[in-house]
């Protein structure tokens, strides 16, 4: 496809399921561990509803009720208690399709209000790739030398501790074995320098979890892994890229540079 992609209901929904899916294969690495030390849990709503629980890993995203919307308000209770047990503490992105203004009070009347904003980008063409970087290379990662790559990219692209490294790295090795993903390790200078996530399914395709190492940033990395991916995801016949980024970010900046368009803005709900 090319040209401009008008939104619509569809795309929003089938937007909203593969990233549900993409965390929720996240989560389902870490559930897999033994004795599941995360407490991980998942409590289905229906319509493509559900609840992400990560007893123990207070990441926003994985601690979160995606797909809430219209016909919900009765189970927010429940929802609370259920997050309650585990002492985790759950947010409400709220797309605005799906939105309705007695959800809102529902949820304001538990002590939700709306706190931050997430962007929504989205493309059904392949844009002109601007040549890579000086000194840069991509790989897919299709071997475990090009793991380790990736990984020492990630943990210093997220400016993860370094105390953490080595369980990080652990949990993670297995993603380069999950069912639609393709992982990518840029380097500069022949060093590990940035990393991202292609994850297509059901013809659309999800560009995730890109990071730059402090040291290699703005050198036009993440413009290259934009490109590569949007290019690979097309390749595989998919219907269109869609990604996120916290709302006028240097990521979603760089997202609508690489030839994507602004789908919708989130608002995450959050109660203290």
């Amino acid at each position: 496809m090319a040209g401009l992609l008008v939104p619509s209901l569809e795309t929003i929904r089938r937007t909203v399921a593969i990233e549900l899916a993409y965390t929720m294969k996240r989560l389902g690495v870490l559930e897999r561990m033994p004795g599941n030390p995360v407490g991980v849990g998942f409590r289905p709503l229906g319509d493509g509803a559900v609840a992400l629980r990560a007893k123990h890993l207070p990441v926003p995203s994985f601690n979160s009720i995606v797909g809430l919307r219209a016909g919900h308000e009765g189970r927010i209770d429940e929802l609370l208690a259920w997050y309650a047990e585990a002492g985790a503490k759950p947010n409400m992105p709220m797309v605005p399709a799906l939105f309705t203004p007695e959800l809102g009070r529902a949820l304001a009347r538990h002590g939700f209000e709306p706190r931050s904003f997430h962007s929504s980008l989205i493309g059904a063409s392949v844009p002109p790739a601007p040549p890579l970087p000086p000194n840069t290379t991509i790989d897919v990662v299709s071997s475990a030398d090009l793991m380790e790559a990736f990984l020492d990219a990630y943990v210093a692209g997220w400016e993860i501790g370094a105390a953490l490294h080595e369980q990080f790295k652990a949990n993670v090795r297995p993603w380069r074995h999950e069912p639609g993903w393709t992982l990518y390790v840029a380097r500069r200078n022949g060093e590990p320098a940035a990393s991202a996530i292609l994850y297509v399914a059901d013809r659309a395709g999800y560009l995730a979890d890109a990071s730059t190492a402090p040291a290699h940033r703005r050198h036009g990395l993440q413009s290259a892994l934009l490109a590569r991916r949007i290019a690979d995801a097309h390749a595989a016949n998919v219907d269109f890229c869609c990604s996120g980024a916290n709302y006028l970010s240097q990521s979603e900046r760089n997202m609508l540079r690489a030839g994507l368009q602004l789908q919708f803005v989130r608002t995450i709900w959050s109660r203290d």
